[in-house]
């Protein structure tokens, strides 16, 4: 498995996500900067944490626009696992890849703080090896990650089994207390909880590692 980290100006946990698949997992990653046309030779894609280009406008309007996410969505729309936490699932619902919206949180502020995650879907690449209803523990670090979308798209969610996590405590205001969520064909996640900051014991939990272990047994 190959795995590239997107690095945008404003990334911050590019670094984090490198050394959970480099160092703890032991498996190929190439930072890969967002200027770059070809993710080709790489299996997995993953989109960090940070403020990409400071936020300006909305998280993720416009490093949606980089000449990377054109390719992005070619290898999504191929089949190819992507994966955007924090930042990088603002940036997957500005691309298109994943519906709905994050909006301000409920208090209009910047949350840093652990939560609880449950398990609410099983049929993913991303979580095939987890429990439904299993309780995670990781950080959380945003301002825009109220999770908002219509009755009619909450429907089509809960449905097709697209929900991927949902926060024990809602601590941000998201609809249906959703954390995390898969495109149609389940090989795109965004989620806004960090499993990168949380997958070595000495960071307070490694529950984070369970999700990217899930993907490098599924290859």
């Amino acid at each position: 498995m190959k795995t590239a980290v997107i690095v945008f100006p404003g990334s911050n946990c590019d670094h984090d996500a490198y050394h959970v698949v480099k160092k703890i997992l032991n498996k190929n990653a190439d930072f890969v900067w967002h200027k770059e046309t070809s993710l080709q030779k790489y299996d997995f894609i993953l989109i960090p944490g940070g403020f990409s280009y400071g936020d300006y406008l909305r998280a993720g309007a416009i490093a949606r626009f980089s000449p990377i996410m054109d390719e992005v969505i070619r290898v999504a729309n191929q089949g190819t696992p992507v994966m955007g936490i924090c930042n990088g699932f603002q940036i997957l619902i500005e691309s298109g890849l994943l519906p709905g919206a994050l909006i301000n949180n409920n208090n209009v502020k910047f949350l840093s703080k652990n939560v609880t995650l449950k398990v609410s879907s099983t049929s993913s690449i991303f979580t095939n090896n987890l429990k439904l209803d299993q309780r995670l523990k990781m950080p959380i670090a945003h301002r825009q990650g109220n999770f908002y979308a219509s009755n009619d798209l909450l429907k089509q969610l809960k449905d097709e089994d697209r929900i991927a996590f949902k926060y024990e405590k809602n601590p941000n205001g998201s609809m249906e207390d959703i954390a995390g969520i898969f495109n149609k064909s389940k090989n795109v996640l965004g989620m806004m909880p960090h499993p990168e900051r949380a997958s070595e014991i000495l960071l307070g939990s490694a529950d984070g590692l369970a999700i990217f272990n899930s993907i490098v047994e599924n290859f």
